[in-house]
């Protein structure tokens, strides 16, 4: 899960006189601002000098999904309406309690035209009046940011902030110095440029536990391409939980489970098999799944498995590993902690239709999103740093090399 009015670079002057009775009033470019007599502001018979400025200009073919709004000066706000232009539906919003501001409820949509027409009275009664037919920004013209953790979540240590975003971003300095993020630990958090589509943040060692995290993100109206800008304007927050790493011992296939710093639970494994061996490196949770299908045939290696409800699942990689329960494990083979038969994912005993009391729902019930798993002396490579949520296995002087600010 926000571009600020940039209708500066196309904007259509349009004005319109409004009769009332004898009254007459003036909207221009969206505001209506009576005339003041040459003694300082004040109003003469029926003119009111309140004066009525919406933000989104009149004819403005790039506004803001966010910021646009409605402002009186020199009186207060008495009605705002506003709709999908057109005859289409109203957007509900509400007056400020001092009458000084109006706002819609909720995010508007991009590449709509909408309607607003508000009036206002100054200290006298006298009425004013303004209107403005504007577009927001469109979605060829605008980019947005997919991130994770979301609000409100309590997320393991490991667990960075990820953006990705909906098109190539050239402005890299422009769109990371409006995404902040910090620690209440103290910790400095610094982006990470993996592409021009995905920016990750994330301190030198893993968070500190119990520690909240503030994101801001003000991207609002900024310039992340030639002619796409931002529409994203908000605060987030998450806290990260206690602290648990699980390193997985290929050799001795097993897993011991530390939570701050002690050893809580060693749990036999069943790792990759010599054909299709698991990543080594320090991996993230980052999906959570009661029961999911897993079928071989997206991962590449052809139809060699189609299971549609592995228990107690948690991905470890984009490209697909998992750790997870097992009920079809061959009673053959050796039982779980004596040898590696999996198709690369950590597999955990674990009973058909995830019920009943297994070392897999233990495990699945005591993890957060964000809690790492390590895998050490496997035969394979270690993990690609932006396979998932895993640039723990950067060297901290890359990590830094790669950031914008």
């Amino acid at each position: 899960m926000t571009t600020p009015d940039i209708s500066a670079r196309r904007t259509l002057g349009a004005c319109a006189a409004l009769m009332v009775g004898a009254l007459t009033l003036t909207a221009c470019g969206g505001s209506a601002n009576a005339d003041d007599d040459a003694k300082g502001g004040k109003g003469t018979g029926n003119t009111s000098v309140a004066k009525i400025a919406i933000s989104a200009k009149d004819g403005s073919t790039g506004a803001s999904i966010n910021s646009t709004g409605v402002k009186v000066s020199d009186g207060k706000l008495t009605d705002v309406k506003m709709t999908v232009a057109g005859g289409g539906q109203a957007v509900p919003g509400s007056i400020s309690s001092d009458g000084k501001a109006w706002k819609p409820k909720e995010q508007l949509e991009r590449g709509t035209k909408y309607q607003i027409s508000a009036t206002a009275k100054d200290t006298d009664g006298r009425t004013a009046a303004a209107n403005s037919i504007f577009t927001t920004v469109s979605t060829s013209n605008s980019f947005i940011g997919t991130y994770t953790p979301d609000n409100g979540t309590t997320v393991g240590a490991g667990m960075p902030v990820s953006f990705t975003f909906d098109k190539a971003i050239t402005e890299r300095k422009a769109v990371q110095s409006r995404i902040t993020v910090t620690s209440s630990s103290g910790q400095k958090v610094v982006g990470h440029w993996f592409n021009g589509q995905r920016l990750d943040f994330r301190p030198e060692e893993y968070w500190k536990a119990g520690s909240k995290v503030t994101m801001k993100i003000d991207l609002d109206g900024v310039e992340g391409a030639d002619g796409v800008y931002g529409v994203q304007k908000k605060t987030v927050t998450f806290t990260v939980g206690r602290s648990q790493v699980s390193t997985v011992d290929v050799n001795t296939q097993t897993m011991t489970v530390v939570r701050d710093g002690k050893t809580i639970k060693t749990i036999p494994i069943s790792a990759g098999s010599p054909e299709h061996t698991t990543y080594n490196g320090q991996m993230v949770i980052s999906e959570k799944f009661v029961q999911t299908r897993m079928n071989s045939r997206t991962v590449g290696l052809g139809g060699e498995y189609d299971i549609p409800d592995v228990p107690h699942a948690m991905r470890l990689t984009t490209s697909g590993t998992f750790i997870h329960g097992n009920y079809w494990y061959n009673k053959g083979n050796p039982p779980f902690g004596r040898q590696g038969t999996s198709h690369g994912c950590v597999g955990l005993a674990d009973v058909q239709g995830a019920g009943g009391s297994t070392p897999s729902k233990w495990f699945y019930d005591n993890s957060l999103i964000g809690d790492v798993v390590i895998v050490k002396n496997s035969p394979d490579k270690t993990v690609a740093p932006d396979n998932g949520l895993n640039g723990w296995n950067m060297a901290w002087s890359q990590w830094v090399a790669g950031s914008e600010s």
